[in-house]
Order: structure tokens, then sequence, then C-alpha cells
């Protein structure tokens, strides 16, 4: 049962999340929402970034490089196809997460650089949350149009 809660859990967060990452094209990835924004293309390569890095506390390896956590927009979002399957490489290690965590393991800590110690849970929960608030900005800035 648990194993399906946290699956429907994604699975509802990747739907909502698609309305708008499935709008970014490499058009309007320079889009940003004022002068001093992110463009959408580095918001978006910035989700699939910290989708990705943020598995690794949970113990889970990748070859992802982080260039937007802290970093300035200088562009590094420009190719929205290598954003497209950096996400998509995230919710696969989503999934392999809640396929591969046994129930009691969500309860117990991990060390985190960013939180301090947390539950898996609560990683977990805030992977989503992030993804969200991203795709809240995108989804701003493609229904004002953007500027460039």
């Amino acid at each position: 049962m648990e194993k399906q809660f946290f699956q429907n859990v994604l699975e509802q967060h990747r739907m909502t999340s698609s309305y708008s990452f499935n709008r970014i094209s490499n058009d309007n990835a320079g889009f940003r929402l004022n002068k001093d924004a992110a463009s959408i293309g580095f918001i978006y390569r910035h989700i699939g970034e910290t989708m990705n890095l943020f598995t690794t506390f949970f113990g889970l390896p990748t070859e992802v490089q982080n260039t937007t956590m802290g970093m300035t927009d200088t562009g590094q979002g420009k190719d929205t196809g290598a954003s497209r399957l950096l996400v998509k490489q995230g919710y696969d290690l989503l999934e392999q997460l809640i396929e591969n965590t046994p129930a009691g393991d969500w309860l117990t800590t991990i060390d985190t650089p960013f939180f301090g110690k947390v539950t898996r849970l609560r990683l977990f929960s805030h992977i989503l949350f992030h993804t969200s608030h991203h795709a809240g900005q995108i989804s701003l800035t493609l229904s004002r149009g953007g500027i460039c």
C-alpha cells in the first residue's frame, strides 16, 4: 500500500507539472518574467539538475553536474531537449527510490548540506515541492508572454 501511495503522489505531481513542462521549447526558453529573473530554460534545467542531485542524498548515483544551483543565468538552459532529459532522469530516479525503499525507511534520517538531518520522507517531499514551485514560475512566465 505504501508504495502505491508514493507512486500515486509522484504520478499526480508529474502530470500537474507537465502542464508547464510540455509548453517549454527552444523558442520560449529565453523568456523571463522580468529583466532580473532567470529564463524559463535556466529554471527548467535547474529543476532537472536538482531532481538528480538531491537523489544522491538517498545514495542514488548520478553523473549530473550542477550548473544552476547558486549560479547566475548565463544561458545554461538554451537546450530544452537536454533539460527535458534531465527532468525525465529525475523522475526515473524518484520512481526507483519509491520501488527500492523499504516501508520503514521513509522515516529514517539522512544528512543534507541544505536542511541538516531530515527524514527521507521530508527530502522526497522537498524535491516535489521545489519542482512544483519552479513549474509555477515557468507557467506564470509563459502566461505573461515573458520578455526576452
